[in-house]
């Protein structure tokens, strides 16, 4: 299920901000170089989290993975579709018109970068929903010790011909995978299913993660589950 509050990526980058000749020449002709302070925003947005588009692919038993950022004038309707299954709603509680839908993906892309929602591409097709998030600036952090860069994941399978048979568990290991893979400063993948949502739980376990307590959240009871980077390479 979501969490409870999360804002979204940015378009820019500070290393666009920077790379302009004038910028250049001030830093040059400049005795002590000051960042500007248009520039310090773009510099913290940068910080939160580097774009999934450039992680790559990993291959899972399944099929090669990847993840990539969602567009909503080409995805709405196929996300929409799939928050309408009622296994789906009955955890992330966005069935409804495509309005809801729209909604909850506009407070993360109009949001300053701390949460990038995703969609999850199995051998080239769209087959699952993903949001990457900083746990540790996230409501999320009030309930458990949060630490920097704590990186935190949401998931659903769209389809119901991929739910049931072990996939949830290889994508998990995938996209924990990647967030070390591409997050040298990220220690640990946080997630925090309903503890009612027992496949949900059961394959975060299998892929690695740990149940660290069961905490409550303003909209459930969840399991706070935890993959450390230093257990990475004996999983």
């Amino acid at each position: 299920m979501r969490s409870t509050d999360t804002p979204a990526p940015a378009a820019g980058s500070a290393a666009d901000a920077l790379a302009t000749p004038d910028d250049l020449d001030a830093l040059q002709n400049t005795a002590e170089p000051r960042l500007k302070a248009d520039l310090l925003p773009l510099l913290a947005e940068a910080d939160l989290l580097d774009s999934p588009t450039t992680w790559g692919s990993v291959t899972t038993p399944a099929g090669a993975f990847r993840l990539e950022p969602v567009r909503p004038g080409r995805d709405l309707e196929l996300l929409t579709g799939w928050m309408n299954d009622p296994e789906v709603a009955a955890y992330w509680e966005l069935d409804g018109p495509a309005a809801v839908t729209a909604a909850h993906l506009r407070a993360q892309l109009d949001g300053d970068g701390r949460s990038i929602p995703c969609l999850g591409y199995l051998d080239g097709t769209p087959m699952s929903y993903w949001e990457i998030y900083r746990a540790d600036l996230d409501p999320l952090s009030r309930h458990y010790p949060a630490r920097p860069h704590d990186t935190g994941i949401h998931l659903l399978i769209g389809d119901g011909t991929n739910r049931g048979r072990g996939l949830g568990t290889s994508l998990l290991r995938a996209v924990a995978d990647l967030v070390l893979g591409n997050r040298p400063r990220c220690t640990r993948v946080i997630a925090e299913p309903d503890i009612r949502n027992t496949p949900s739980v059961s394959a975060f376990l299998s892929s690695g993660f740990r149940c660290c307590a069961e905490i409550d959240l303003p909209e459930k009871r969840a399991a706070l589950m935890i993959r450390e980077r230093a257990l990475r390479n004996l999983l």
